[in-house]
């Protein structure tokens, strides 16, 4: 078989593997029918045994699970006793506003900027010579382009060999990325990585010691954990979870069926008194991860301190590019300060809840502003801004029962 047969085979296999998900994980009505039934079942099993006697709660950690489960009406599936809330599974919602006001500021000063959609319509905290956004950056003269992945940036600063950089928002699944093109030296001399790369570990101890610091509602029962990012962290890197919370974790595919499993076995865990990781997502993750681009990451950067917007510090929580490669490093080629916190400050617009919504401490329909001033077409705060926003997902699809009080007015219930 020549090379042209070898990769058409490839391509015909994918696709029917793609047919397959589609089938047995999304439309497969018969099994969601069933799951759903096992978990009104252990959920009555739980409340009918005193295990718990008010709502049991569980975080959805990641953006494109809150997506799955506001797109595909899952909470409308589940008893009311069960309580799915979104945690701090959006990067760009998450990226303080001083970066972006430092790659405004660069913009309008002659550097090219590369950036991804949803960083573009970002809005800071503070304006720079009149611009809250790259998007008004841009509008004022500033140099910034639209790209959807960092080789297109590097093939075209390489072509017009202006001064460049690349704003690196994201979460474990993007580092390795970032670090092979760092390790083997394929960035032009004119172009550097902001990385503001986050870690997710940390976010979710530091959530679930928040929830637990102030209890004022039912604590987190069970975390439904990022399967992106667990296929380069492994299934390990939630152990901790499980056993200094004693809650179970289950890593995730992001297919309705796969939340509807996950729920199952959280469910399972809590009636038999265990508290495990499993990994629901083991077509994709396994428990060790990926131990080559682990390496890698660790290679090229260092793990710091880092500022999560309108949260404060989390420990150990970012990357940074480390000194051996600091000619790739933005905020080197550029001086570009770094937060502190002595210096760091809310960073949220006043009024702006998206704090407390990342934090699975209230729903977007418990801000104000939702739907009011802020919207996905005039966003107001960060989380109605990126597709893995919280905000911006329930605006879209409609979530948190505003599906059944639409009907309700309009006499449908």
């Amino acid at each position: 078989m020549n090379r042209e047969n070898e990769y058409d085979s490839s391509i015909r296999e994918f696709r029917e593997f793609g047919v397959f998900i589609e089938k047995f994980f999304r439309t497969n009505v018969e099994a969601a029918s069933r799951l759903v039934e096992k978990i009104n079942d252990l959920s009555n099993k739980l409340f009918e045994s005193h295990i718990y006697t008010d709502r049991l709660k569980i975080m959805n950690f990641c953006g494109t699970h809150e997506w799955t489960v506001t797109h595909y009406g899952l909470r409308s599936l589940l008893p009311k006793t069960i309580d799915l809330v979104s945690g701090p599974g959006c990067p760009v919602c998450v990226t303080p506003s001083h970066y972006i006001e430092e790659a405004i500021k660069l913009s309008l000063e002659g550097v090219v900027i590369y950036t991804y959609g949803d960083t573009y319509r970002l809005n800071t905290f503070r304006p720079v010579k009149g611009a809250r956004s790259l998007s008004e950056a841009k509008a004022l003269g500033g140099s910034v382009k639209l790209v959807s992945n960092i080789l297109e940036a590097i093939r075209d600063a390489k072509i017009h060999g202006k001064p460049s950089v690349f704003v690196g928002i994201g979460f474990e699944t993007v580092a390795p990325g970032y670090a092979r093109l760092i390790d083997k030296n394929m960035f032009p001399n004119n172009f550097s990585l902001m990385c503001l790369v986050k870690l997710t570990p940390p976010a979710m101890f530091y959530t679930l010691d928040i929830l637990r610091e102030k209890p004022i509602d039912a604590p987190i029962a069970g975390v439904i954990a990022p399967g992106h990012v667990s296929t380069i962290t492994g299934g390990k890197a939630w152990a901790p979870v499980a056993e200094n919370y004693g809650i179970p974790v289950v890593v995730s595919g992001f297919e309705p069926l796969d939340v509807l499993l996950s729920i199952v076995e959280i469910l399972e865990q809590i009636l038999q008194g265990r508290a495990e990781v499993f990994v629901e997502y083991s077509r994709a993750v396994s428990w060790h991860g990926d131990l080559g681009a682990q390496r890698l990451i660790h290679k090229v950067f260092e793990t710091i301190d880092d500022a999560w917007r309108g949260i404060g510090f989390i420990p150990k929580s970012g990357f940074r590019i480390r000194e051996k490669y600091r000619l790739y490093d933005a905020f080197y080629q550029y001086s570009i300060r770094e937060i502190t916190p002595e210096n760091w400050s809310r960073d949220l617009p006043p009024g702006c809840r998206c704090a407390e919504v990342t934090l699975g401490k209230a729903k977007p329909t418990d801000c104000s502003l939702f739907m009011k001033f802020c919207n996905p077409s005039k966003p107001i705060g960060p989380c109605m801004v990126s597709i893995e926003g919280t905000c911006s997902i329930w605006a879209k699809h409609g979530g948190g029962g505003l599906a059944e009080d639409i009907a309700r007015e309009a006499g449908l219930k």
